[in-house]
């Protein structure tokens, strides 16, 4: 899905909706958000909101789609070698360094997978973006072997592994103060696909 794409699926207010939703989420995390504090980081009313979404949790599944659609459009591309977009795949996943503002997204985005454990329609959606990722980086895999650049794996295995050590790395971020984690695993991964996936 590109940039185009998704300014055709969301309005503009609708993406300055998705904004202050953001906005909200970094300042005040999931347990503090209301309506109310989204609402004035729009500078409206909270009825203009519920003109648009029946409740908090309504707006926050318009959130996670609205994130689905930019993830999917951020991830993909086939311009580089295989063995070049898969690794740069993995540094998108794991930067070494990240914003205060990234850092707080990617926090909140943790906070929000943890309401998935009781929430059906969180759950669903933090499927699907768990699925684009798995399923890009099974497709990377699928085109290295067809230009003999890969060795003949199971494309599906490796790509849930890659994602799975990604994955394990962004919630140690996000949740404990081990800062040298990530340059570990992410060093040691690119070590696997040079050695493990890449033909000599």
């Amino acid at each position: 899905m590109s940039e185009d794409t998704i300014g055709n699926r969301w309005s503009e207010s609708e993406e300055q909706i998705m904004e202050a939703t953001r906005r909200a989420l970094l300042q005040h995390g999931y347990a503090q958000l209301s309506i109310s504090r989204i609402a004035d980081e729009l500078n409206q009313s909270k009825a203009s909101l519920y003109y648009h979404y029946d409740s908090k949790e309504d707006l926050l599944q318009s959130f996670l789609e609205f994130t689905i659609d930019r993830l999917e459009a951020n991830i993909d591309t086939d311009d580089e070698a295989p063995n070049r977009e898969l690794e740069q795949l993995v540094e998108a996943l794991l930067p070494l360094q990240l914003s205060d503002e990234e850092s707080q997204h990617r926090a909140v985005m943790v906070e929000l997978r943890s309401q998935a454990v009781m929430n059906d329609k969180f759950r669903e959606q933090f499927t699907e973006i768990d699925g684009l990722i798995v399923k890009r980086v099974e497709r990377i895999i699928d085109r290295g072997i067809d230009e003999d650049v890969f060795r003949n794996v199971d494309s599906r295995r490796v790509a849930e592994h890659i994602f799975a050590t990604t994955s394990g790395a962004t919630y140690n971020r996000a949740t404990t103060d081990r800062s040298a984690a990530v340059a570990a695993v992410r060093v040691s991964l690119l070590s696997y696909i040079n050695n493990e996936l890449i033909r000599g």
